[in-house]
């Protein structure tokens, strides 16, 4: 029994030296490799005002009207109402 006990010590042992020697490979190759750069920023958008209530927002959610651009379409009605046509 202490005969089996050993000889399975030494098989465990060797098992994982030979492990050991097979590791470091994988770290140096991944080490190599020069890591992905990380991707360029978007570029800014055209902020514009609304003529109504003076809100920032970004041109391409703006709504245009006779007046500028708002930032929705009561605003822009409301504008329009109180700007009358200009007839």
């Amino acid at each position: 029994m202490m005969k089996f006990l050993l000889i399975l010590i030494v098989i465990a042992i060797v098992a994982f030296m030979l492990g050991a020697k097979q590791r470091p490979a994988q770290p140096e190759e991944r080490r190599n490799t020069p890591p992905t750069p990380p991707p360029p920023p978007a570029p800014p958008k055209a902020i514009v005002r609304c003529a109504q209530c003076g809100l920032h927002l970004p041109q391409d959610e703006a709504l245009p009207g006779r007046g500028g651009m708002f930032c929705g379409a009561a605003h822009r009605a409301a504008y329009e109402v109180a700007h009358g046509s200009g007839a």
